[in-house]
């Protein structure tokens, strides 16, 4: 049997395991996590609208009846292309063809001191951590109510990052402004609403969407009452203070850092393998260039070879779903001696939920909705696309229950104390009450 090892179980490399039909090919699936979770929603578990398994479920349950694939918990530390093997945290694997899907990870753009300080948004402890780092500051904030400087650093949020996970997290955290008011009558009396600022280095928000969806974006955010800064961006972030490149400072001890993401460097291929953003440079077969049974799929790979994407697909789950299913295709023909099928996306369109009864959706039509009509086409659309009937029970349940009461429960720190988190003073602000 042919071995095939798949690093990473994201949209690319799980609908490559899912679509691969010939049983002849032994396959591992390798990752750092030992579930799959669907991104799209990390910013409702970051703002306490959903629990982490609502949007996440087991590998090794959902392989159970999958007798020739495997699941291996750890991350690649490095590739040895002439022996044909790869070193992980846990061990050694060989392999016949290696598929990497790693996707990719938070780009700080070389800013050392946001590197350090900034809530990044990537993954399910990015999205716990902020949750209950958040809680803990309004906890915190409590103590300095008549400390009007010292509350407002702890409850301004800026959010770096003007595409959809920036929109969406300004979006419901400006939605939840009513709700902190019931549960921290402490808060009463102080404009809470212009605390949260969206900050992007664009002419506009969601840059890659119509025009039509930017302008109502930003209406309907500034309407919720954040601050959105354009044609900005942060130089820096210390002594609590987000410095911007328009002279703008802004004091605050939340910075919440979306904007921008850098794919995996790989110990091992030679320079030549990448492209822009750290990309893996690919053939029309997402083949790596330069290496021999060594492919790329989803956001780890840059291909040129669409004619209607010559400079490479969108960083998007639709380029890596489609990308994972093709390559599955494609080594199944390589058994059975078939041609290969060159990659087309295709475009299905994008969106964006910017709160309650707020969302835009542009088909490729050329079509657009906003507003009601296109947040049930978002709820619709990405409820479907989570992986297990459980899941979406659970995430529809917890939607109903928020859209009556215009609350939710899942406002809980949950977690071992640490002092990022810790709703207990340091020594400095006990200091200073």
């Amino acid at each position: 049997m042919k071995k095939i090892v798949v690093i990473g179980g994201g949209f690319a490399g799980f609908n490559f395991v899912k679509n691969i039909k010939n049983k002849y090919y032994h396959i591992t699936l390798v990752d750092k996590n030992n579930y799959i979770f669907f991104p799209p929603l990390l910013y409702q578990v970051a703002t306490s609208f959903l629990e982490p398994s609502s949007i996440s479920y087991p590998f090794r349950k959902m392989l159970r009846k999958k007798s020739n694939i495997h699941f291996k918990l750890g991350e690649i530390l490095r590739i040895e292309p002439e022996r044909k093997q790869i070193v992980l945290t846990t061990g050694e694997l060989d392999y016949d063809y290696l598929i990497l899907a790693t996707g990719t990870e938070t780009n700080y753009f070389g800013i050392e001191s946001v590197r350090k300080k900034a809530i990044p948004m990537k993954n399910v402890n990015d999205a716990l951590e902020m949750r209950n780092y958040l809680l803990s500051q309004l906890e915190r904030a409590t103590i300095f109510t008549d400390n009007l400087e010292v509350l407002r650093k702890k409850l301004t949020i800026v959010i770096a990052g003007g595409g959809p996970t920036g929109v969406e997290i300004s979006g419901m955290l400006a939605e939840h402004i009513s709700i902190f008011r019931k549960d921290y009558p402490e808060f009463n009396g102080i404009n809470l609403q212009s605390s949260i600022y969206l900050v992007d280095g664009a002419a506009q928000l969601l840059s890659p969407m119509s025009k039509k969806s930017q302008e109502n974006t930003l209406k309907a955010l500034e309407k919720m009452g954040v601050k959105v800064i354009l044609n900005a961006q942060v130089l820096n972030y210390k002594n609590d203070k987000v410095i911007l490149s328009n002279g703008q400072i802004i004091e605050t001890e939340n910075l919440i850092w979306t904007a921008g993401v850098v794919c995996q460097v790989f110990t091992g291929l030679p320079d030549n393998c990448y492209g822009r953003g750290k990309r893996l440079l690919t053939d029309m077969y997402n083949k790596v260039e330069g290496v021999q049974d060594i492919y790329a799929i989803g956001d780890t790979c840059i291909q040129t070879t669409d004619p209607n994407f010559p400079s490479g697909h969108p960083q998007v789950a639709q380029v890596a779903l489609q990308q994972g299913k093709t390559l599955a295709q494609n080594l199944d023909n390589l058994l059975k001696k078939r041609p290969l099928i060159s990659f087309r996306y295709k475009d299905k369109g994008s969106m964006a939920i910017i709160s309650r009864n707020k969302a835009v959706v542009d088909l490729p039509s050329g079509i657009h909705f906003k507003g009601t009509i296109a947040w049930l086409i978002w709820l619709f659309i990405h409820l479907m696309s989570l992986v297990q009937f459980r899941n979406r029970i659970t995430t529809l349940y917890n939607w109903i229950i928020a859209y009556f009461t215009k609350d939710q429960a899942l406002r809980m720190i949950i977690r071992p104390q640490h002092e990022k988190g810790s709703s207990y003073l340091s020594k400095n602000e006990i200091e200073n009450i």
